[in-house]
């Protein structure tokens, strides 16, 4: 008699986040894995017609967070610096406690984005200027990241300016100097002639609550690296999710799939987490006090 396959619900947002698990369903990764995966997909930023709870200032009463904080789903991923803000912050503000589990498999890209109208060429020039991200997410974080390098932290200036449609209207308005964008949005915004003036790569991690067991999660990540395995080799196989989320803005042939970047996921190391907790930290943008034996969970590895 064959066995019942363990039952596991999930979260996902945006298909750039998470496409390692969308493949891993479809490719029936987790089936071989002993699991049946329930992917319950929640609207955040990139989808052409996402509502807006997704974006509210209280990150735990945002759309994804909101299920996994009333118990419908076991295990979510996020934007490094993200997970980081959920998992320390969580306990402290009376919300469902999540540990970070894995650094994750979805190196989603970011890029800052400018109207050539507006003549800017180089990160210098957006010293002192507006632009368009969506806080205590990929967009904010990264843009942060990109822009340090350039500029002095007080001359970053950033603004939320809604979805990711809403950000690139508002950049065409002339309303922000540059807005923070992900994929397939990059690729709308070069459809319609925007400029790319700097792009990075942001990891994914992986965040789960304590009723989730380290075999599960083992499992659940093998799974996955199977699935970016599989994606590198033929990412354009696996692009519709990213299509679908333009609601009809993109054509595959515009999609540049070389952003299409996965990696197995990894323990969540201690270096890791000193590095990613103190760099959030010093922009004041999650609680002190945290330590890596309270806020990381690596149970998958042991």
């Amino acid at each position: 008699m064959a066995k019942a396959l363990k039952k596991v619900r999930v979260s996902m947002m945006n298909a750039i986040h998470d496409l390692p698990l969308l493949v891993a369903r479809d490719e029936g990764f987790f089936r071989d894995e002993g699991l049946d995966v329930d992917i319950l997909k929640t609207p955040g930023s990139g989808q052409r017609d996402s509502d807006h709870q997704a974006l509210r200032e209280n990150i735990f009463e945002r759309t994804m967070e909101a299920l996994y904080d009333q118990g419908q789903c076991d295990q979510f991923r996020m934007c490094e610096w993200g997970v980081m803000k959920r998992a320390v912050e969580a306990e402290k503000t009376g919300h469902r406690p999540a540990k970070i589990v894995a650094l994750g498999s979805a190196m989603s890209t970011f890029a800052i984005v400018t109207d050539p109208k507006a003549r800017i060429y180089e990160p210098e020039q957006l010293k002192n200027k507006p632009i368009a991200v969506r806080p205590y997410n990929g967009s904010h974080f990264t843009t942060l990241k990109l822009l340090e390098g350039f500029l002095k932290r007080e001359q970053i200036k950033w603004t939320f300016a809604g979805t990711m449609k809403e950000r690139l209207d508002a950049l065409a308005k002339g309303e922000v100097a540059a807005a923070s964008l992900m994929e397939p949005w990059i690729s709308v915004a070069e459809k319609r002639g925007m400029r790319v003036l700097m792009e990075s790569h942001s990891t994914r991690s992986e965040a789960a609550g304590d009723e989730l067991d380290g075999a599960t999660l083992a499992a659940m990540f093998r799974a996955e690296a199977r699935a970016a395995d599989a994606i590198d080799k033929d990412p354009g196989k696996h692009a519709r999710y990213l299509i679908e989320e333009a609601g009809g803005l993109l054509d595959a042939k515009d999609l540049k799939i070389s952003r299409i970047l996965n990696a197995p996921p990894e323990p969540y190391t201690r270096e890791r987490f000193d590095h990613t907790y103190q760099w959030t930290l010093g922009w004041g943008l999650v609680q002190s006090g945290a330590t890596f034996e309270n806020t990381v969970d690596n149970r998958a590895w042991q």
